[in-house]
């Protein structure tokens, strides 16, 4: 992979940001980071981070941003449609931050194979225990801003994440990654980023079993 231009599918979470420092790591060149936005929400898709949040990010990562502003029914191919873009302006590759779920790996390539782009996985098959800790060895930081309450504690909800909490979590019967959803996270400092990003946090809110805590 090394020296190929690749864009990267990016949630704004851990396990994605982790996925674009491999690959810089690797000596792959990053031309785009894509985040699909809810149009209705007015956030980020999943992990609900606002666009002034997403521009930031993008500031201090040093790698342009593209939101591909989409509705649940025209996510897949409004995806597509982005990709072919990238494509078109020299993208050899798209990263993304699975780690072992199929379905994710099945549908992630499905889109590439239709745009004409390679899908590439840099967690793929790890251990999910390893690379929490690579990720916070690392340097990065990030905040648990979504909770499924069916499968983790409440409690969570606004802590950042260290090896003492990750260990905490598992020890609580949920994944220690949250690669089944159970938690999701807003990635703010590390060694991708030249400096923090500040946000702040809002009144936490409960939708359906998911606590959340918006940022801004």
């Amino acid at each position: 992979m090394k020296g190929k231009k690749f864009i990267a599918s990016y949630s704004g979470g851990k396990d994605s940001t982790l996925a674009v420092y491999r690959a810089i790591s690797q000596g792959m060149e990053p031309l785009q980071l894509i985040t699909t936005y809810n149009l209705d929400k007015e956030r980020s898709w999943f992990h609900g981070i606002p666009q002034p949040l997403l521009d930031r990010i993008s500031k201090e990562m040093n790698i342009p941003i593209s939101l591909i502003k989409t509705t649940g029914e025209e996510y897949a191919q409004n995806f597509e449609k982005r990709l072919k873009e990238a494509k078109a302006a020299g993208a050899e590759v798209c990263v993304f931050g699975d780690i072992d779920l199929e379905e994710h790996l099945k549908w992630c390539t499905n889109r590439c194979i239709a745009a004409g782009i390679e899908a590439y996985f840099p967690l793929w098959q790890e251990s999910r225990k390893k690379l929490v800790y690579e990720f916070i060895d690392a340097g990065f930081k990030t905040i648990i801003t979504v909770v499924d309450t069916k499968r983790m504690n409440e409690k969570f909800l606004g802590q950042i994440l260290t090896r003492e909490l990750a260990d905490e979590i598992e020890k609580c019967g949920a994944d220690i990654c949250g690669e089944n959803g159970e938690y999701h996270t807003f990635a703010f400092d590390g060694p991708l980023f030249l400096n923090k990003v500040s946000y702040t946090t809002e009144e936490k809110v409960h939708s359906d079993n998911y606590a959340i805590l918006p940022i801004k």
